[in-house]
């Protein structure tokens, strides 16, 4: 049976939301003991782990600790659900092809920190967030989905940020499932979905959403 593992550092809310879309979640490993999603997850029957990363001493050691868990599951896949750590590249090496993010823009634009305050500043006026597989290179590896939402002349980071959420809610579940499925297709930088259709496999890419 195909699984995945959740890697989260706060709340969850994209953890939830993978949870309530009833995936197939083995466990939820946070980096931060004192994450409010591991409360939520053992609510629901999910095995939690918490591995502080301020107890070793680099991350190599921290992701080196954290693999060994997560393949203890050997999960299919591994989502980033708030993850707030930069993994390094061997770890990210070891799950080449299994290991997704959700990233509050529309990538390329705005990688890293602070996306909203930033999609204010350079006045866009369409904005969202992409589900991506993770590669070495921060915020940049091949698009899976995108949604995408209108910026609003009164709005603030606070409500882009609440308007960006209820869409990154809806389209990680989507791109899971589609992962857990086998309809993803990842060649080079392209990712493809395939639905079979009256016997016949159908590609075409999921673009943007809204």
């Amino acid at each position: 049976m195909q699984s995945m593992v959740i890697l989260i550092s706060g709340r969850g809310s994209n953890m939830q939301a993978l949870l309530e879309a009833g995936l197939p979640v083995a466990a939820v490993i946070s980096n931060n003991p004192a994450a409010e999603g591991l409360a939520f997850s053992r609510a629901h029957g999910i095995p939690t782990h918490a591995i502080d990363h301020r107890a070793f001493s680099g991350r190599e050691a921290f992701d080196s600790a954290l693999a060994e868990i997560i393949d203890t599951y050997q999960p299919d896949l591994v989502a980033l659900a708030g993850f707030m750590r930069i993994l390094s590249e061997s770890f990210v090496n070891h799950y080449q092809g299994r290991l997704i993010n959700i990233h509050p823009s529309l990538l390329p634009a705005f990688s890293g920190l602070d996306t909203h305050v930033r999609a204010l500043q350079e006045g866009v006026k369409i904005h969202g967030c992409t589900v991506h597989f993770v590669t070495p290179k921060l915020d940049h590896g091949p698009i899976i989905i995108q949604a995408a939402v209108p910026v609003l002349a009164d709005d603030t980071p606070a409500t882009l940020a609440a308007r960006v959420l209820a869409q990154e809610h809806r389209i990680y579940p989507q791109a899971a499932n589609w992962f857990l499925q086998g309809q993803l297709t990842l060649a080079e930088n392209r990712v493809e979905t395939g639905i079979a259709c009256d016997g016949q496999k159908v590609l075409y890419s999921p673009g943007i959403t809204s």
